[in-house]
């Protein structure tokens, strides 16, 4: 089992990457030799625990790990993955997991893209609906073929997310949020696609506003001939993570977990005159996290990684730009 490192200890680090890795056995078994997980934030406190060791800096973690023997999870705000991505490049780490979006806009896309041939780094960037089993079970009805080509589908992804916009998590947009998410299921889906529109609103909190943060949505079309719709509301009172394929002869309606409060995903296939509805456990980030390590360890290899991470920031820099009719920093007017 290679080693871990968790750079950033905030919701993504702290409790989501922390949580699954424990849970997948990483940092147990020291009384064997197997490495504990080193963890690195700064401005967090790290609670004592005997699977655990604390650098204070990425220079101190690959002093207490082999940067060869190790994965790295960046779990950095959005704002914030070139440099420490070049850190630890710098520092002989070469297997990262990185948070979603795998970069903010094209331009920092692309010096990430430059060192990481530079490099030889690894990257596989968050996406865990890929391994989601509701994603599953849709892509086999879809190449089952039996209810025909699929024509559409729609995201909806509603949340109410005021607490963590006012504490100021460096989230650019509402696009940053949810909609990778969503984006990567699509191309999985559908295959590639260019936006056609797109739309941000401001999320406004007594006499606060909060510039882009209250919703988007955006518009695909495949070159499948598929159109997708993607739809987030972060200031809806209710949560909700819906997706509806529309076929030629059938419609599919899913609904992934909206928490890690309850790892269950529901599916509704209707046909003319029929429906069945399933419900199942779906615990879709283990999974993921799971299959990175697998591919970092050689038996289960992401051959599509980065490159759907790519094409997913690619897709959002161009809904911004229909969004706010703004080009990316540093682009030509």
């Amino acid at each position: 089992m290679l080693g871990t490192l968790v750079v950033g200890l905030g919701r993504a680090g702290g409790g989501l990457h922390l949580p699954v890795l424990r849970r997948l056995g990483h940092g147990s078994g020291r009384a064997l030799g197997r490495p504990p997980i080193v963890v690195v934030d700064p401005g967090v406190v790290v609670p004592v625990a005997p699977d655990l060791l604390v650098a204070t800096n990425l220079a101190h973690a690959a002093a207490l790990v082999d940067p060869e023997r190790t994965a790295v999870h960046l779990c950095t705000p959005p704002n914030a993955r070139l440099r420490p991505l070049t850190e630890l490049a710098d520092l002989g780490f070469r297997r990262i997991v990185v948070e979603k979006p795998l970069a903010v806009d094209e331009v920092e896309l692309a010096a990430i893209l430059r060192l990481r041939a530079a490099a030889d780094l690894d990257l596989i960037p968050v996406a865990q609906w890929r391994c989601s089993e509701l994603t599953r079970r849709i892509r086999t009805v879809l190449r089952g073929g039996e209810l025909g080509a699929p024509r559409s589908i729609v995201f909806t992804q509603s949340k109410p997310r005021f607490g963590r916009t006012v504490s100021g998590d460096e989230h650019p947009s509402a696009f940053d949020v949810e909609v990778p998410h969503s984006l990567a299921v699509a191309l999985r889906l559908a295959g590639p696609a260019s936006v056609t529109a797109a739309g941000l609103t401001d999320m406004l909190l007594g006499d606060a506003v909060f510039s882009r943060l209250g919703g988007a949505w955006l518009r695909l079309r495949h070159d499948s001939g598929v159109h997708t719709e993607i739809r987030t509301d972060l200031t809806a009172p209710v949560r909700e993570r819906r997706i509806t394929v529309e076929l030629e002869h059938g419609t599919l309606v899913g609904h992934y977990p909206v928490s890690a409060a309850d790892e269950y995903s529901q599916l509704v296939v209707r046909t003319r005159g029929t429906q069945s509805h399933s419900v199942f456990r779906d615990d879709s980030l283990t999974a993921f996290i799971a299959r990175a390590h697998q591919h970092f360890a050689g038996t289960n290899p992401m051959v599509d990684e980065p490159a759907t991470g790519a094409a997913v920031v690619t897709l959002l820099a161009g809904a911004k730009r229909l969004a706010t009719g703004r080009v990316p920093v540093g682009a030509a007017r």
